[in-house]
C-alpha cells in the first residue's frame, strides 16, 4: 500500500510520503542499533504483505470492519510510542481540523477502498494499483503545486507509467475478465494518497509538532471516523474467525503502526530519496505473496505491466542533476590609500 505508505520542518514531497505520513525529521547523527538496510527490507516486506493481509481479513469480516481494526491497532502502537517518548498530541482546533481531513484522505478512505476492492480483485492487482500513487501525485502536483515544474523526463515517465497500467489491466483485450468496480476502487485509493499529501503541504507545512504527535492524532481521528461509519454499514459479527482476526491485528500493528515508525527512522537516517525506494519493492512482494501463499493466478501482462509502471514512476520522481556553475575568480582587493 499504498497503497501504504505512508505522514520535518517542511512537508514531505509527494514521492516520499508514506500513506498517512506528515513531516520529515532532520537527519540523525547517532548510530542505530539495527542497520538501515535491514529496516528497509523489513518495511518492504511489511507493506508488501499488507495486501495479502487485507485479502485474508476480508474473508472473515466486512471491509469497514477490517479497516476499523487496522486503524485501531495502528493507533494503539503509536499511542504506546507517544507515551514512551513522552510526547503529546498537538493542540489547536485548526490543526485538528486539518488532521481530520488528512485522516480521511490518507487513512480512512484509501484503506477502506482497498479493503472493498479486494472482495473482487486479487491482492496482486491491488498491490500493483498502489504503485500508481507516484504517477497520480506527479500529475496532480503539476496542477496544484506551482513549485513542481514539468520536465520532458517527468512527462515521459507519466505516459510510460499509465501505459504500464493499461498493460496490467489488459486494455488490448477490452479489459476482459477484469472486475471494473474493484479495480476502480483500488486506483481511487491510490489517487487518494497524493490528494492528501497535497492538502498537507498546503495546510500543515512547517508545523511545530513532531511527526509522532501529528501522525498519532491523524490515526486517532481516522479510527474515530471508521467507528462512526462502520456500524452504519455493517452488523456486529456473530462469530470471530481466528485467522482473519489475526490478519487484521497484524495489518494494524505491523502494516500501519510499526511501518510508520520504521519509515520515519529511515527518512531521518538516510533521507527521503533512499527511503522512497521502498515503493518499488511493494508490488513485487505483494505479487509474490499473492501467488505463492494465496494461489492467485498471474497472467504475463501483470508482471510486465508492473515493471512498466515502476519505470514510469521512477522517471516522474527523477530530478535533473544541477551542474555546478564555475565560480568567477575573486577580484583582488583594491589597496586603500
Amino acid at each position: 500500500m499504498s497503497a501504504a505508505t505512508e505522514p520535518q520542518t517542511s512537508p514531505v514531497p509527494l514521492s516520499t510520503a508514506p500513506p498517512g505520513s506528515l513531516r520529515t525529521a532532520p537527519p540523525l547523527r547517532r548510530r542505530r542499533a539495527l542497520d538501515w538496510r535491514l529496516r528497509f527490507a523489513g518495511l518492504s516486506l511489511i507493506w508488501g504483505f499488507s495486501f495479502l493481509l487485507i485479502k485474508v481479513g476480508t474473508n472473515g469480516y466486512a471491509p469497514f470492519q477490517v479497516t476499523f481494526g487496522r486503524l485501531l491497532f495502528g493507533t494503539l502502537v503509536l499511542a504506546v510510542a507517544i507515551v514512551w517518548k513522552r510526547d503529546r498530541l498537538p493542540s489547536g482546533a485548526r490543526t485538528w481540523g486539518h488532521l481530520a481531513v488528512s485522516a480521511l484522505l490518507l487513512n480512512a478512505l484509501p484503506f477502506s477502498l482497498f479493503a472493498y476492492s479486494e472482495l473482487t480483485i486479487p491482492s496482486t492487482l491491488a498491490g500493483i494499483c498502489n504503485a500508481t500513487s507516484p504517477l497520480w501525485g506527479m500529475a496532480l502536483s503539476l496542477v496544484a503545486l506551482s513549485e513542481d515544474r514539468p520536465t520532458r523526463r517527468r512527462v515521459a515517465g507519466l505516459g510510460i507509467g499509465f501505459l504500464g497500467v493499461l498493460t496490467v489491466l489488459g486494455a488490448w483485450q477490452g479489459f476482459h475478465g477484469l472486475d471494473a468496480a474493484g479495480t476502480t476502487m483500488a486506483l481511487l485509493a491510490s489517487l487518494s494518497y497524493p490528494i492528501g499529501w497535497i492538502y498537507i503541504r498546503r495546510t500543515l507545512a512547517g508545523s511545530s509538532h513532531s511527526n509522532l504527535s501529528l501522525t498519532g492524532a491523524q490515526l486517532l481521528l481516522a479510527t474515530a471516523q471508521l467507528a462512526v461509519v462502520t456500524p452504519l454499514f455493517t452488523t456486529l459479527p456473530t462469530h470471530f474467525p481466528l485467522v482473519p482476526l489475526l490478519a487484521i491485528i497484524a495489518l494494524g500493528t505491523l502494516g500501519t503502526g510499526l511501518a510508520l515508525l520504521i519509515q520515519y527512522g529511515l527518512v531521518a537516517e538516510v533521507g527521503p530519496t533512499t527511503a522512497q525506494m521502498v515503493t518499488y519493492f511493494i508490488p513485487v512482494i505483494a505479487t509474490a505473496a499473492g501467488v505463492a501463499i494465496l494461489g492467485e493466478s498471474l497472467a504475463w501482462s501483470t508482471p510486465v505491466g508492473a515493471v512498466i509502471v515502476l519505470a514510469g514512476a521512477a522517471l516522474t520522481q527523477s530530478r535533473p542533476t544541477k551542474s555546478a556553475k564555475p565560480t568567477k575568480p575573486a577580484r583582488p582587493a583594491r589597496p586603500k590609500p
